[in-house]
């Protein structure tokens, strides 16, 4: 409902409200009755009344039992020349008291005029209504070129602090001088230098940039003003730039203090690649952003932060020295990261005894701060479904999987000859996992349906890794392949089913890039292939230049084949060669539908995995997916 009908509706409720506040005011005793002028007669003559109050035509009329009634008479006679008319003999009439009450001049006055004012003060009140209705129009109309940017104080009690903020230590080392600076910058200025006007937060989705900005302002101690960078950019042309001019001289008023823009990629993408030609309102939302670090001086005390989760298209001109010259990257965080960043969200959280957060850090490898806290949330949700005191290691576990891979779908109805079928294919994956020398251990395995998954088979690294080699993704392509050749070995390719489709695709992905980008193929040589300059539009990847010839198009192309039939040909020897292990493990999949790492590895008791009994303090890290993701079986 608009603002204004709701207004008017509002005020004519209340004066009905009003009408029947008035109307029900002498309603508190016993209502008088109504009685003619005769009555009243007959009563005076058999001396049952004890008093009459004329108010000019009306009769309050009080009878000796303590009754009382109400009678009309005409407004030119008296009251006793008409009781004398009606028989009433003069000396009963002096047996009673008669009182005259005049109405008050005010009291006559309001009756008269109230009916005739009331119309005018409700349309009075409308037109008021309308007025300041559009008065406050005129006002937001005038305000569409301020900055909706949200203040943090510095005296809020919720600040966030460094201490808040688990691992990126090389972040925090680098904003130190942030803080230093707004905290003292005379020390600065005293020795000529200058601290950087931006700072740029570069990092994946998750890592807490935000956060981290947040941190600093906490730390020194100023106001802290956030907005995001798609806030300036509006339908009209001129408003954004008149936003930020807004901006930066709020920030100017309130130095010493941080500008925050999220997400400035918005705004920030690399002009001249846009639809809207040079003159669109991103390009001069852009360029009024430029001109304003530009136009303040380096000392005032105001600090322009901004976070982006693609450094890669952004303007040149933003990233230049006197702009975002200080570019901080924050990268996922490893085993220890994990572990300060669990141990956070921990706090406030009744767990059970034998939650190792350790362990947890250790089967989350690739997991953002965001993830992590998402994971715990979901494990006291968990908790809480199953009415439990307190979260156990087994609720955290299954919310890993659930970030992982999505919800458990128990209700999903598989044949028996579907959950054969996916049975073989994960502990296909899983045992070629096992006998391959340069593959990651099998953490578990399930044949129940999570996400887009039939079933999955979760393998992690036994070391956070930032290199990888050859030997390595040989081994997660013949991997990836165990459950195709697994599938093929048991049921034959007349019987092959789609459950292989993601691994396929997987596999292929990962064959192409061993070729074009790491040059680890022997017949192509150390190269790379094909250039993937952006081209931007509406915000979408369009293209990539190809930078090699059709002929050598063919060779990249048997050479992918040639890596798959490999990897194919490795993952189906190893399943013949264990055939009788495959079945064991596909017999306890379809009674008990998971196995853990521990059970899986008694299976192989005469030759365990290279890194299966590892210390348990080893840190872990889960490259690409979360394993081998299988899909449900067609039918």
């Amino acid at each position: 409902m608009k603002s204004p009908l709701k207004n008017i509706l509002i005020f004519v409720a209340a004066l009905i409200a009003l009408a029947v506040l008035f109307s029900t005011i002498n309603l508190g005793g016993e209502k008088p009755a109504v009685v003619g002028l005769v009555d009243i007669a007959r009563q005076i003559g058999a001396e049952e009344v004890k008093a009459v109050v004329i108010r000019d035509t009306k009769l309050n009329v009080e009878l000796k039992d303590g009754k009382k009634e109400i009678a009309t008479k005409e407004g030119n006679e008296s009251f006793t020349t008409l009781a004398k008319n009606l028989g009433v003999p003069e000396d009963k009439l002096q047996k009673i008291s008669i009182t005259v009450e005049e109405p008050s001049g005010i009291a006559s006055w309001f009756a008269f005029a109230f009916p005739i004012i009331i119309p005018f003060l409700i349309i009075g009140a409308v037109i008021f209504l309308m007025m300041r209705n559009l008065q406050g129009q005129n006002m937001r109309a005038m305000s569409f070129g301020q900055s909706n940017a949200r203040e943090t104080n510095k005296d809020d009690k919720h600040r966030v602090m460094f201490k808040d903020v688990a691992g990126v230590k090389e972040a925090k080392e680098e904003l130190m001088e942030v803080v230093e600076f707004l905290k003292s910058p005379k020390k600065f200025v005293a020795l000529g230098a200058k601290i950087p006007k931006g700072v740029l937060l570069m990092g994946p989705p998750g890592t807490g940039k935000t956060l981290l900005a947040r941190a600093v302002a906490g730390e020194a101690g100023v106001p802290f003003l956030h907005i995001s960078g798609s806030e300036f950019v509006e339908m009209f042309v001129g408003v954004g730039a008149a936003r930020v001019r807004d901006l930066f001289a709020r920030a100017k008023k309130g130095a010493p203090c941080i500008v925050f823009v999220d997400e400035i990629d918005a705004v920030g993408r690399q002009r001249g690649a846009g639809v809207g030609g040079s003159h669109d309102e991103r390009e001069q939302t852009l360029n009024q952003i430029l001109v304003e670090m530009d136009g303040f001086d380096t000392n005032i005390g105001v600090i322009v932060m901004a976070a982006t989760n693609r450094p890669d298209i952004l303007d040149p001109a933003l990233l230049r020295p006197g702009r975002f010259d200080r570019r901080v990257v924050l990268d996922l965080p490893d085993i220890n990261d994990r572990e300060e960043i669990l141990s956070i969200h921990a706090k406030g959280k009744p767990l059970a005894d034998g939650v190792n957060i350790r362990r947890l850090a250790q089967r989350t490898p690739g997991f953002s701060g965001a993830d992590l806290a998402n994971m715990f949330n979901e494990g006291a949700i968990f908790a809480a479904r199953q009415n439990k005191k307190s979260i156990s290691m087994d609720d955290l576990l299954s919310s890993i999987e659930k970030v992982m891979l999505g919800p458990e779908r128990r209700s999903r109805v598989f044949s028996e000859q579907e959950r054969k079928i996916t049975a073989y294919h994960e502990a296909g994956h899983a045992l070629v996992a096992h006998e391959l020398k340069h593959s990651d251990p099998v953490q578990k395995i399930s044949i129940i349906s999570r996400g887009h998954a039939g079933g999955y088979t979760l393998k992690m690294p036994t070391e956070d890794k930032h290199y990888r080699s050859k030997a390595e993704f040989k081994a997660e392509l013949a991997v990836a392949l165990g459950g195709f050749a697994s599938e093929i070995e048991i049921f034959g390719n007349e019987n092959l089913t789609t459950g292989a489709s993601s691994d396929l695709r997987a596999a292929t992905k990962i064959s192409r890039r061993l070729i074009t980008d790491y040059g680890m193929s022997d017949a192509l040589g150390p190269r790379t292939y094909g250039e993937r300059e952006e081209l931007i539009f509406l915000g979408r990847e369009i293209g990539e230049q190809r930078d090699y010839s059709e002929k050598v198009a063919e060779r990249i192309d048997e050479e992918i084949g040639k890596l798959m039939a490999e990897a194919r040909e490795l993952a189906t020897s190893v399943i013949k060669k264990n055939r009788e292990t495959l079945e064991t493990i596909v017999a306890t999949l379809l009674k008990q539908e998971t196995i853990e790492r521990d059970e899986f590895e008694a299976f192989f008791t005469d030759h365990p995995h290279p890194t299966a009994h590892a210390d348990a303090k080893t840190p872990e890290k889960r490259h690409g997916d979360a394993g081998s993701l299988s899909p449900a079986p067609a039918v």
